[in-house]
């Protein structure tokens, strides 16, 4: 399956800025959440995570990809991307993120070719800088349709 199949309608956002991390969840998982790929309990389970943890999920400088264990509330596979024109801090030692990918995972396997499209995505620096830059859900899903 194509990485862009991984994006259910409406998935891909431009925000202009969260006001603290918790809200940068929120606005990720959203879509996720209004399609019914996730529940509230799941974006919980990730702030929790976070609290507990840390930003375990940066990805790359200015990367994240939010996620919690598929037991506390993902009911489909899917992803959402959401970029923020102004970067959030999830920790003092990382660069502000400006970039999130929200992940729902229903099981341990179904996600796997999607996080290898995405791995090889964000490993190409032209390609991470062309996604950090866009303006536009249009240029965002066009970068994701070509992966």
């Amino acid at each position: 399956m194509r990485l862009i199949n991984y994006f259910p309608e409406a998935s891909i956002t431009v925000k202009k800025a969260a006001r603290d991390w918790q809200e940068a969840i929120d606005l990720s998982m959203a879509p996720l959440l209004k399609q019914n790929y996730v529940n509230a309990q799941y974006i919980d389970a990730i702030k929790e995570s976070t609290l507990n943890n840390g930003p375990y999920y940066i990805l790359a400088p200015g990367v994240a990809m939010p996620h919690a264990r598929p037991e506390y509330g993902a009911l489909k596979t899917g992803m959402s991307l959401t970029l923020l024109q102004e970067g959030v801090f999830f920790s003092e030692t990382n660069e502000p993120v400006k970039l999130l990918i929200g992940l729902s995972a229903a099981d341990a396997d179904s996600h796997i070719g999607a996080i290898q499209a995405l791995s090889e995505l964000l490993s190409e620096d032209d390609q991470l800088a062309a996604l950090l830059e866009c303006h536009t859900e249009k240029q965002l899903a066009d970068i994701i349709a070509h992966a």
